[in-house]
């Protein structure tokens, strides 16, 4: 028996097949302990990398939720400014939210592009979106900033991922685009990803460079290089690329016009940073290097071209589109306004302001000094002006240092520069009275007036005529007594009054100029447009044309200028209205009433057409503004504003059909389609294709015929007599075929002038804004407001001549000489006769009798 070796024999199968399973499971019989080691830790790895491919996946996920859609480079529509031009294309205003001008990729100068990459993201062209090394270390500084509570969040975005924020700002507003938070900071690399897929390095450079921040309103490329330095972006140098590629990281920091210094250090790393790329040579480096900071900020063409004008569009844009269309629509608006016409009716009415303000008195210095003020006053103004020379005609701000013995003329410095203020340049500078006339009220002497230490506005002369308001009053002998070799200044002072000028193209029916006030920025109100005031006499046109409509009057109609009292009982008190002379004529012609603007003969024609028919007759013009209710309104007590009353005196031109005026011409989108067009088809500034459509656009549009053809033509041959022999007759200077109609209200708060030739219709209005006081005495509208149309429409019609207004041949009316006392056909024996038009039917029939007849009723007993 052998019983131990059969129990062994047994155990060594057991273990053979226990490695023989354990082979199979794939785990050695026998592992080093370094092994065992590494196996545990490669199973570590790789439940690892798959928790956190797992974790990288549910958080692309959790933020990936509510991202913008990748923008197609074709439909890339961005906020855009909206820019408004003149007829001829003069930039007149911008309107924007953002200052942006989209430009194409190829538009950009490749070394730009350079500067960018090399000052903002080196490996662009290498990364996939995101730079893993600098997002990982803004994000670590991020959370340990965090955790030690500051709070901020450290940058380290690449082009790419600052494109993408530019999409989140789109999609999700500026706030929650920016939010400091690292979520966001995930939420911008996935964006960044998803571009780098979907877009060409190219696009997104495209995407970028029009869409990034430069400072000073400047988004974009083009519009930074607008900005600041007044170029398409295509015309940069080297250094003026390096310094805008240097804007991005702290727009405000490294602002040219802030902080010079810190832009131009800034604009050295940048080219720094691309001769290390070797994108420029040192010759180019060091030669951009050395050039000095020079910028020259975009006009403000809005505030110094035409404010009133272009507000005025501004307005009409928002009411009608809406306030984010102007905004960031990028519309292109086209308006009615003529650039050299427009730049006449603002000389005009500031000339015109300047003299009627100072026939009304002098309102005092705008300082006065004391000897240590005196000091310190000059020592500012010289360090101001020390580079510049004087300019005449240019505005200064001076000090009077001295006045001569016999007091006829004064010392005055400006800056470093010093002249001589002399008796002839300040003549005008009266105590203000409103009830002297000016020309007999003139100073003798400096002083009172002025004394030393005053600091007045002055104004630079060229020579010694200029000192004159009037050059028909230069005095060569005056003359000989002013120093030679000084310096000329004139006193001035700003204007208190105001003024409103409209200017019409009544055939193409474009609003060409227009003024609203004296100086926009101190004050928005556009009196042209919002400012209702009294017309006065420039009325009257109104209420002629109603009697000669409706009750057949005619320019020979005898009317009684006596005296008429108004009673009205519902507010107890009694009307006794005057002619400016305070006299009365007895029997006058309807013609001599309205040109020599005669109130009692206008207060009986209004009487006789009736209070309601003219209120209506004056709607149907086209004044919304409501009439009084009393025979008040006869002489323009119910007021008007400018823009409506050129509207009426269009409506004349046009022998009685009401159009609107226009004063946007056509509005296109940022696709150059075609919101709205109002082209007259004879616009010289017009595209031919423009043209043709607006012509055949206007077959459709004839306007609304509000009174007779022939009731207009006789309103407009009377106030033809206005200008040749009425109140209106300094408007013949023109020198062109011109009617209109003077306006003054009786308390001389108001003086209007509304005329026109045979193709511009213009009004001007001038008056205090608050009625602190009247006008001077006589300043009546041939007299305070006529000179600035006068000055206007010299301008304005230069070089183009004005045809006579005759009526068209289709006219039913008859020309006649008329004896302007009697009204009867003229004889031989009429002193004063004129050639007066009627509608057929309604012409005289009897005639004055002939020299050396009798009128005895019925016949003709001739005499010798």
């Amino acid at each position: 028996m052998s019983a131990p070796a059969t129990s062994g024999a047994a155990e060594k199968p057991r273990a053979v097949r226990e490695q023989h399973r354990l082979l199979l499971l794939g785990v050695p019989a026998y592992r080093p302990w370094w092994k065992r080691l590494l196996s545990l830790l490669g199973v570590l790895a790789l439940s690892g990398a798959t928790a956190a491919a797992g974790t990288g996946l549910a958080l692309y996920y959790k933020f990936s939720v509510g991202l913008p859609e990748i923008p197609r480079v074709d439909e890339y529509w961005p906020p855009i400014l909206t820019e408004v031009y003149t007829a001829d294309a003069v930039l007149a205003g911008e309107f924007y939210a953002e200052r942006r001008k989209v430009v194409p990729y190829d538009h950009i100068p490749k070394r730009l592009v350079q500067a960018f990459i090399a000052s903002e993201d080196a490996s662009f062209f290498d990364h996939g979106g995101v730079d893993f090394v600098g997002t990982t270390r803004a994000a670590f500084k991020t959370l340990l900033k965090k955790a030690s509570g500051s709070g901020s969040v450290q940058g380290g975005s690449t082009l790419t991922q600052q494109t993408a924020k530019a999409v989140l700002i789109s999609a999700e507003g500026y706030k929650a685009a920016t939010v400091k938070k690292l979520s966001r900071k995930i939420r911008e690399a996935i964006l960044a990803y998803r571009l780098e897929r979907a877009l060409t390095k190219e696009e997104i450079l495209y995407l970028y460079l029009n869409n990034v921040y430069l400072g000073h309103h400047s988004y974009g490329v083009q519009s930074a290089a607008e900005n600041y330095y007044r170029k398409d972006v295509r015309d940069l140098n080297l250094a003026e690329m390096a310094l805008v590629a240097g804007l991005p990281q702290a727009p405000s920091r490294y602002s040219p016009f802030t902080n010079p210094e810190a832009a131009k250090k800034r604009r050295s790393y940048v080219l720094r940073r691309m001769l290390e790329e070797g994108m420029i040579s040192r010759e180019e480096h060091d030669q951009a290097n050395a050039d000095e900071v020079a910028v020259f900020p975009v006009e403000d063409v809005f505030h110094e071209f035409a404010p009133y004008f272009t507000e005025e569009v501004r307005r009409d844009v928002v009411a009608r589109y809406g306030n984010p269309a102007l905004l960031s629509s990028g519309l292109k608006v086209f308006t009615t306004m003529d650039s050299e016409k427009q730049r006449a009716a603002q000389e005009a009415v500031f000339r015109g302001l300047l003299a009627v303000d100072k026939r009304q008195g002098f309102r005092g210095p705008l300082l006065n000094l004391s000897e240590k003020e005196r000091d310190a006053f000059l020592e500012r103004s010289e360090k101001a002006l020390a580079a510049e020379k004087i300019q005449p005609e240019r505005f200064y701000v001076g000090l009077v240092t001295g006045i001569d013995e016999e007091k006829v003329s004064a010392d005055v410095q400006v800056g470093p520069h010093k002249g001589k203020l002399p008796l002839l340049g300040m003549r005008w500078a009266r105590m203000l009275n409103a009830e002297h006339y000016y020309p007999s009220v003139v100073i003798s002497k400096v002083s009172p007036p002025l004394k030393v230490g005053d600091v007045v506005l002055l104004r630079a002369v060229a020579e010694a005529k200029d000192l004159y308001d009037d050059k028909e009053q230069y005095d060569e002998g005056a003359n000989k007594k002013l120093p030679e070799g000084v310096q000329l200044f004139r006193l001035e002072q700003e204007p208190e009054l105001q003024s409103g000028l409209v200017s019409v193209d009544p055939h193409r029916q474009y609003l060409l100029a227009m003024v609203g006030g004296y100086d926009f920025d101190a004050n928005e109100y556009n009196r042209a447009f919002q400012a209702c005031r009294q017309p006065g006499s420039a009325f009257k046109p109104i209420a002629y044309s109603a009697a000669i409509e409706q009750l057949k009057w005619t320019e020979a109609t005898v009317i009684v200028d006596s005296p008429i009292v108004y009673d009205d009982p519902e507010n107890q008190n009694r009307w006794k209205p005057e002619n400016y002379g305070e006299d009365f004529q007895g029997d006058v012609l309807l013609r001599t009433a309205l040109v020599n603007s005669m109130n009692i003969p206008a207060v009986k024609t209004f009487i006789a057409v009736g209070v309601k028919k003219m209120a209506a007759w004056t709607a149907k013009l086209g004044l919304t503004t409501p009439m009084n209710q009393d025979f008040s309104a006869a002489l323009g007590s119910s007021c008007v504003y400018p823009f409506e009353l050129t509207q009426v005196y269009a409506t004349f031109n046009r022998l009685g059909v009401s159009k609107p005026t226009f004063f946007i011409r056509k509005i296109e989108d940022r696709f150059g389609r075609l919101v709205e067009d109002h082209t007259a088809f004879d616009d010289p500034w017009a595209g031919l294709v423009d043209r043709v459509a607006a012509g055949y656009a206007r077959m459709y549009e004839p306007g609304t015929k509000v009174m007779e053809p022939e009731t207009a033509y006789i309103m407009v041959d009377l106030m033809r007599g206005v200008v040749k022999e009425g109140t209106g007759a300094p408007a013949s200077r023109l020198g062109k075929p011109a009617a209109g109609k003077t306006g003054t209200t009786n308390d001389s708060f108001d003086a209007w002038f509304a005329g026109f030739t045979k193709d511009l219709v213009t009004t001007v209005w001038v008056g205090y804004d608050l009625n602190p006081h009247p006008l001077g005495k006589y300043e009546t509208g041939g007299r305070a407001a006529l000179p600035i149309w006068l000055r206007y429409m010299r301008q304005a019609l230069d070089g183009k001549p004005q045809p006579e207004i005759d009526p068209p041949g289709s006219l039913d009316l008859v020309r006649l000489k008329v004896d302007t006392k009697t009204g009867k056909l003229a004889s031989s024996a009429s002193k004063h006769q004129a050639d007066m038009w009627f509608l057929r039917g309604t012409e005289p029939k009897e005639q004055q009798p002939e020299k050396g007849a009798i009128d005895t009723g019925g016949w003709l007993m001739e005499t010798r």
